[in-house]
């Protein structure tokens, strides 16, 4: 009798998890450590931080190998495939969410507190005790301690780098048509210009910060309007990195031979992720630094 059902792989007993969990517990103690220690100087938090960043490396680099030696064994079948579309799914809708509360935050500060600290709404007296030079414009250039600083404009690095992102979006989609029609040199070519592309953003990203700190005086604790500035554009670096960083492994794999034009998902899960940043930045341009 022929076998009428769906293979349904279960892989062996796996050390990765509770590998996982010690290099994360790890790193809670040592942030922990490193901000108690602060203001002191030297303690151990800083080697605890450093401990867990490498087992955690550790546990990703031979977790993923794991998988992809499963992979190419062939023992992943459909049902696999959905559980891995699943689960991509599921983390990137985890990372609008996660955006969604920053940006949820500056709009608050925007539309809200801002409007409401100038006297919006007959609360000219709360103006007058909290903050009676405050000027209700955004950015907010004047801290409360009595700092200034200068607002980032939108053109130049900005502006570059959002061409460059969108133009990695391109060659993203043309890596893609590649793979799907089995041409393994134009995958290579496209994909390898997408990892470039996104170092350069990340390049000028720094440039950026540069500007920030020196020119404009522009720092994390400038404000409201530093805070949100940094807190969005840095998370979002860190994203950019972690795409690059899974776009320069499914490029070793392409060389090495990885992938089919029906068997992709590594490559897929890639692109879903790249994108979703390209996204994130493109309403960071435009709430951040145009409005």
């Amino acid at each position: 009798m022929s076998n009428q059902y769906e293979k349904y792989y279960v892989p062996e007993q796996s050390p990765w998890p509770i590998v996982g969990a010690v290099a994360l517990f790890f790193i809670a103690v040592g942030a922990g450590l490193s901000v108690m220690q602060l203001e002191q100087g030297g303690g151990s938090g800083t080697y605890w931080l450093i401990a867990g960043i490498a087992v955690l490396v550790y546990m990703l680099v031979g977790w993923f190998r794991n998988v992809i030696n499963e992979s190419q064994s062939g023992l992943y079948s459909a049902q696999m495939d959905r559980s891995f579309k699943q689960g991509m799914s599921w983390f990137i809708f985890s990372e609008v969410m996660f955006f969604g509360a920053f940006f949820g935050a500056l709009f608050y500060a925007r539309m809200l507190a801002v409007p409401w600290l100038g006297g919006e709404g007959n609360n000219l007296m709360t103006n007058e005790v909290l903050w009676p030079e405050f000027s209700a414009s955004w950015p907010l250039e004047l801290t409360p301690g009595g700092d200034t600083t200068q607002a980032m404009g939108w053109q130049g690095l900005p502006l570059i780098n959002t061409i460059i992102l969108l133009v990695s979006s391109v060659t993203l989609q043309f890596a893609h048509t590649a793979i799907e029609k089995d041409n393994r040199k134009q995958l290579t070519v496209f994909l390898a210009l997408t990892v470039i592309l996104g170092a350069v953003f990340l390049f000028l990203q720094g440039e950026e910060y540069i500007h920030a700190y020196q020119d404009l005086g522009l720092k994390l604790d400038s404000g409201i309007y530093g805070n949100t500035f940094f807190l969005l554009t840095g998370f979002h670096g860190m994203h950019v990195t972690l795409g690059a960083i899974m776009l320069t492994v499914v490029l070793i794999r392409v060389i090495k031979g990885h992938f089919s034009n029906e068997k992709h998902f590594a490559f897929q899960a890639a692109a879903w992720y790249w994108h979703f940043v390209d996204v994130v930045w493109l309403c960071l341009f435009v709430f951040v630094y145009v409005l």
